[in-house]
């Protein structure tokens, strides 16, 4: 029994190894090189621009996981987010616009709903509504774009839903990934009769309130071990290309033509930051150019192509569920934003 132990101790994954540990001493070897090689400073502003801009959403998005982990049952997010029904789809779009989260923190929602026992389908669909479709975004883009803010609106949620169903057929054919982590519930369950039946039960204490911070703070850091290390990852190649992609590309090759949306496509998915940051350039876009389609390009790129978000799925939805996201979402993508530039 004891060897038997030592086998399982020898399997653990040395700290060295540690995803989030390797991406961590990169960013320190940017920061600290930037000083002695001119080359990197680039990097550097262009580093410490993103992590300013993410780097409060990301917080927020792992401590409401941990408030999520705590306060809400599986029970519940089975109940709601998992069950084979049109409403669940409708659910998690709605469940998704009433996040004021950006791209980067509504991952560790995402994930941590899926933690929960949420669906793959319905996941994916929160994923594609919480960005652009969320309330504090959808006052955002008034600001910039007027009226034609709904354009973008609408068809966030439209893509959402669309894609949650097709989702859905995939997933009753057994082509995407079950989630393992969905409680099967008695056909009588009532989230209300049993939110009662817990707060009976519930005593306000020192002791409880100390357990509870201990378990929001536990709930936090998992999720944080499982979605961070990507986020830096993302946030690292997407500086990259802000620091050396030359000024002018964008304005230049980003116009109203099937090219330009293909190359704003392209952009986007490597140039993705915070929802917020994200925005403002899109309105500069289309400032620019007067193409309203490449802006929701660019918008949307940055959620349907993102290779942040896509490994993210695959590493902890699975693989399949992973490759059919811009499978499904790109045409629709591209086929929204023709309309918008032939007609808005």
């Amino acid at each position: 029994m004891e060897s038997c132990q030592h086998c399982h101790a020898a399997e653990k994954p040395k700290w060295w190894k540690n995803k989030l540990f390797l991406i961590f001493c990169l960013y320190v070897l940017v920061f600290v090189g930037a000083g002695y090689v001119n080359f990197l400073r680039p990097l550097q502003e262009s580093l410490f621009m993103y992590l300013r801009a993410i780097a409060l959403p990301i917080l927020i998005g792992l401590f409401v996981g941990g408030i999520i982990d705590w306060l809400i049952p599986g029970e519940y997010i089975s109940a709601l987010l998992a069950p084979k029904r049109k409403r669940t789809i409708i659910y998690s779009v709605i469940t998704g616009f009433f996040m004021s989260a950006c791209s980067h923190g509504i991952l560790a929602l995402a994930i941590q709903l899926h933690k929960k026992g949420a669906s793959p389908p319905a996941v994916v669909s929160f994923l594609l509504a919480s960005p652009w479709a969320n309330l504090p975004l959808t006052i955002l883009m008034f600001g910039f774009f007027g009226i034609k803010a709904l354009f973008i609106v609408f068809s966030a949620v439209i893509i959402a839903i669309i894609t949650g169903y097709i989702y859905m057929f995939l997933a009753g054919r057994n082509w995407i990934e079950k989630n393992p982590n969905t409680i099967e519930l008695d056909s009588g369950f009532s989230i209300i009769d049993d939110a009662k039946m817990r707060l009976k039960k519930v005593k306000v204490s020192l002791t409880s309130s100390l357990n509870a911070v201990k378990a929001i703070w536990s709930g936090s850091l998992s999720l944080a071990n499982m979605v961070l290390w990507w986020i830096l990852f993302g946030a690292f190649f997407a500086s990259l290309a802000a620091a050396y992609l030359p000024s002018n590309f964008m304005h230049q090759y980003m116009g109203a033509t099937i090219l330009g949306l293909l190359v704003t496509l392209a952009i986007a998915t490597v140039i993705e930051i915070c929802s917020e940051g994200s925005a403002p350039l899109a309105f500069e876009i289309y400032r620019q150019t007067g193409a309203l389609g490449n802006a929701f390009t660019f918008l949307m790129a940055g959620v349907v192509t993102d290779y942040t978000e896509i490994g993210l799925i695959w590493q902890n939805i699975g693989w399949r569920s992973a490759v059919w996201l811009p499978i499904i979402t790109v045409p629709q993508v591209i086929l929204l934003a023709v309309l918008a530039n032939l007609f808005l």
